[in-house]
């Protein structure tokens, strides 16, 4: 969005034209971003570098240090963020420039602490992350060379220094725990919480310049911000389009504003004045009611429409403002509401007035640097969440507000955001300091974001209820008053306060999880933050058995659950060595950033499977990846299908889930984690598992005292009348022993209902020869049509008691027609688990880590490079899990 400088958009020029005005130019851009030059404080180390950029990319770009990545270097490399750095640049203005009323130096991000120097003057200071900062400096530059010194202060000393200063009583926790090999005191700094190392990623507490720099020239007045957002009046049945425009006016500025969206046929004139400095003009343009308004629905539910808002800004015959901007049309409500045979609330989002179900995951950092997240990675990562069926992510409160493609492409995917402000696992100061920065990083970040569709929560923060509920860091009780004190004075009265001043159309909650109205009514801290009977739930347990759906919470929402798993060899390869290739090895104990993880893993992957027991190390290591990525997959899948069975139910007060999203999405860097993405784009397993634990029809197995139940489970806007085939197979035999046929029974849309029920004993003696062990079960839903949704397996047995189960001796073949490669397997022997892996080859397969009850099955290779069959052919191994026996 710009001021109009030559309505060269044919929007602006008709604009021009309508009102019989021209263009002026009234603004100037110049952008500073490209080479800097980079020293440290004593000047031993000087380079080049790049802005937007950070002290370890450029360090890394030009030889100074390996990939941070590689091997231990997070702790090798802690030096870098306890020095001072300085960026340099020198550049010349045009006369036409330096002849505007004001020019503005503009930092889009800085990270974190710095002062700015330009031409030796002393023109401002930072200390936020997530701010954008703006400085005066007509005065300042000259003709020739003007110098432009940004100086950062170490992160890590910096937080310390703001620890020690803050005397009165403890803001804990003062440091991450040992496994972390992390920097303290991080809740002292704004900036991404997880940079000083969190339990799936390292410590790098990153310096720069981490977006955009430029210089704005202007006269009359700016345009510095332009927020539009559509909202429906249900007593009058029209939707209107709220636009809010932030302008810098150098004089008070009298004229009109015309707000277009052609599409509709809808136009409006106002009449405008915006007085001197920096103010803030609301207009309503009311949709014409005879235009049909398409909506923005979330991904599986409807399209992703949108229109173009035109803005006109006219003063005595000429043209001073022309901006578009693209506007979605939909409404969202989170439902807190008396459950009919529960003593709470529900809770559950309704977009365009449809309950919707949230399938997805949970959002981290895409790179510890984050100059390294380019569009492709965004496109890549945000597009396999849409290829496995989800419809919302979760921005987590310990990283960063994602830049503004995130947000752009996940309105355009039709993927839902619930949105953190970054605060995570932790108590805050509340000076004033410290609460006028985050004041200015909340209003920046609403006003930024506020106009994007996909975004519909804003949430306080990450597990703060929780902890202060539950005592995490050990507050004796006589302390606690002070410390809910502060809670309520960061994220009601300041946080919530600003948000809903800026924002009504979408809602807040104070935490994650939370009770939500229950932990208000309580004073924002509930008694107990995970009760089942509010709100949304986090919920881990690594020791209980994974497959026990008795021992997950019957909650309302499900926003954090999950289990570890390590990265495919691929991805580890090239930040270790030979040496390191062993599950027990230091780099892997280093690499574990989670308490006993490693050991959680083989001890839950343990109770159902047998342990890989290669003599070749190499082959018992990697086994052992393969195994844990079984296990990860398995038990995500077992948790999500009860959260989303459970919608329709209310037992015992509990149930009428309304949303699983499993922690986590993606990777950081290549180490074991909860994510089904690893670091640089390969799918686990678990994400090859969720394109069918999130299909819009699913059925659902579980058993209760002997008896088998088969739910189905829809999404869908439509009844269907479905009935269940279960297929019973022995370990030992490709084809089905016996197949049951359930009465057809009509699923409506938006629900979840048993569709099969019969003792298993029963089922399996009608079946002449299985037992328990000897047998398992295949089954899948079908109407008139054929079958409905994907083929699901319930096991009867543990897999490692499965008697039968031989060694598949699976062959491929890879061809290649045109642009599509496919593999076509044969297997001698039912073969559970089969992954295919193309090494470090980028791409993803149709289908992976799936039960082959057939001879042959054909899967498809959808390869992000040119690839031949060739070369995959090559690079494909086969692993099943009677291999690694």
């Amino acid at each position: 969005m710009t001021l109009c400088e030559n309505c060269n958009c044919v929007s602006g020029f008709l604009l021009c034209l309508l009102f019989g005005v021209l263009p002026r130019v009234y603004s100037e851009t110049l952008s500073l971003n490209g080479k800097w030059s980079l020293s440290n404080s004593n000047g031993s180390v000087s380079l080049p570098a790049e802005v937007p950029g950070c002290v370890h990319s450029a360090l890394q770009k030009q030889g100074y240090i390996q990939d941070p990545y590689f091997r231990f270097n997070d702790v090798s490399y802690r030096w870098i963020a306890f020095d001072n750095w300085n960026y340099t640049t020198t550049f010349t203005v045009s006369t036409q420039l330096r002849s505007k009323q004001k020019v503005l130096l503009v930092f889009d991000g800085v990270d974190t602490i710095a002062s700015i120097w330009l031409n030796g003057v002393g023109v401002g200071e930072t200390d936020n992350m997530f701010q954008r900062y703006a400085f005066s400096v007509r005065d300042v530059l000259k003709d020739g060379d003007n110098v432009l010194k940004v100086s950062f202060l170490s992160p890590v000393l910096y937080a310390s220094d703001q620890r020690r200063a803050h005397s009165a009583y403890r803001v804990p926790p003062d440091c991450p725990p040992d496994v972390q090999h992390g920097e303290c005191h991080v809740n002292f700094i704004r900036k991404a919480q997880s940079s000083f190392s969190w339990d799936w990623g390292p410590s790098f507490p990153t310096m720069g310049l981490w977006r955009g720099v430029r210089l704005e020239a202007f006269d009359v007045l700016q345009l510095v911000l332009l927020s539009s957002v559509p909202l429906y009046s249900v007593s009058n049945s029209q939707w209107r389009v709220h636009v809010e425009l932030r302008v810098d006016a150098l004089q008070t500025t009298n004229g009109t504003i015309s707000l277009s969206v052609p599409e509709l046929e809808s136009e409006q004139i106002f009449q405008m004045q915006f007085l001197r400095g920096r103010t803030k003009k609301s207009f309503d343009l009311h949709v014409n009611t005879s235009s049909e308004v398409k909506l923005w629905w979330p991904n599986g539910h409807g399209e992703q429409p949108s229109y173009l808002l035109t803005v006109g800004g006219f003063q005595d015959g000429f043209t001073i403002l022309n901006t578009e901007t693209k506007i979605y049309f939909r409404t969202v409500e989170l439902v807190q509401e008396p459950v009919v045979g529960s003593p709470g609330l529900s809770f559950y989002f309704r977009i365009n007035g449809k309950p919707i179900f949230l399938k997805g995951s949970n959002w981290i950092p895409a790179h510890s640097f984050q100059d390294r997240v380019t569009p492709d990675v965004l496109r890549n990562l945000l597009q396999s969440a849409v290829d496995a069926n989800m419809n919302a992510l979760r921005v987590w409160g310990g990283g960063v507000y994602e830049q503004d493609l995130f947000y752009s492409l996940c309105d355009e995917m039709g993927i839902m955001v619930w949105q953190d402000f970054m605060f995570a696992c932790a108590m805050y100061p509340t000076d004033e300091d410290f609460l006028q920065t985050v004041r200015e990083e909340v209003l920046h970040q609403v006003q930024r974001l506020k106009s994007h569709p996909s975004i519909i929560i804003w949430s306080g923060n990450n597990e703060n209820e929780a902890a202060l509920a539950t005592n995490w860091f050990d507050i004796p009780e006589a302390e606690k008053p002070t410390y809910l004190t502060d809670y309520v004075k960061l994220y009601v009265d300041n946080i919530r306060g600003i948000v809903q001043e800026e924002d009504q159309s979408r809602p807040f909650l104070v935490s994650s999880p939370t009770n939500g109205f229950e932990s208000e009514q309580e004073g924002f801290v509930a008694k107990n933050p995970y009760d089942a009977h509010y709100g949304d739930t986090h919920f881990y347990t690594y020791t209980e058995d994974c497959l026990d759906w008795r021992t997950f919470p019957r909650t309302r929402f499900a926003s954090e659950y999950g289990y570890q798993s390590w990265p495919s060899f691929s991805t580890l390869q090239p930040v270790s060595i030979e040496e390191d290739w062993s599950y027990n090895s230091p780099f892997f104990e280093h690499r574990q950033h989670h308490d006993s993880g490693n050991q959680q893993m083989l001890l839950q992957a343990s109770l159902h499977f047998n342990l890989p027991n290669a003599t070749d190390p190499h082959r018992r290591f990697t086994d052992t990846l393969y195994i844990t990525q079984v296990m990860q997959a398995q038990c995500v899948k077992a948790q999500t299908e009860f959260y989303r069975r459970s919608r329709s139910e209310i037992l015992e007060g509990k149930g009428g889930t309304m949303g699983a999203l499993y922690w986590q999405l993606n990777d950081v860097w290549q180490a074991p984690s909860w994510s089904s993405i690893e670091f640089g784009g390969k799918w686990k397993m678990l994400h090859y598992f969720a394109q069918s634990f999130f299909s819009a029809l699913l059925p659902v197995s579980f058993e209760d005292e002997g008896m088998l139940f088969i739910y189905a489970v829809s999404d869908l806007s439509h009844d269907l009348k479905l009935s269940a085939v279960v297929s019973v197979y022995d370990w030992s035999a490709l084809d089905p022993v016996c197949t049951r046929r359930s009465d057809s029974l009509l699923i409506p849309g938006g629900s979840a209902a048993a569709i099969f029920k019969q003792r298993v004993d029963p089922l399996l003696g009608g079946c002449g020869r299985c037992s328990r062990l000897t047998c398992l079960l295949a089954f899948h839903l079908e109407d008139s049509s054929g079958q409905r949704g994907p083929t699901n397996h319930h096991f009867l047995s543990s897999p490692k008691d499965a008697q039968g189960l031989q060694r598949p001796n699976i062959t491929a073949s890879v061809q290649a027609d045109k642009s599509l490669l496919t593999v076509t397997l044969h297997s001698s022997a039912v073969a559970p688990f089969v992954w295919l892996d193309v090494g470090n080859i980028p791409g993803r397969f149709s289908s992976n880590g799936f039960l082959m009850l057939s001879a042959n099955t054909t899967v498809s290779f959808n390869a992000w490079r040119p690839t031949s069959a060739a070369e995959l052919s090559k690079a494909l191994t086969i692993t099943s899990l009677a291999d690694v026996y």
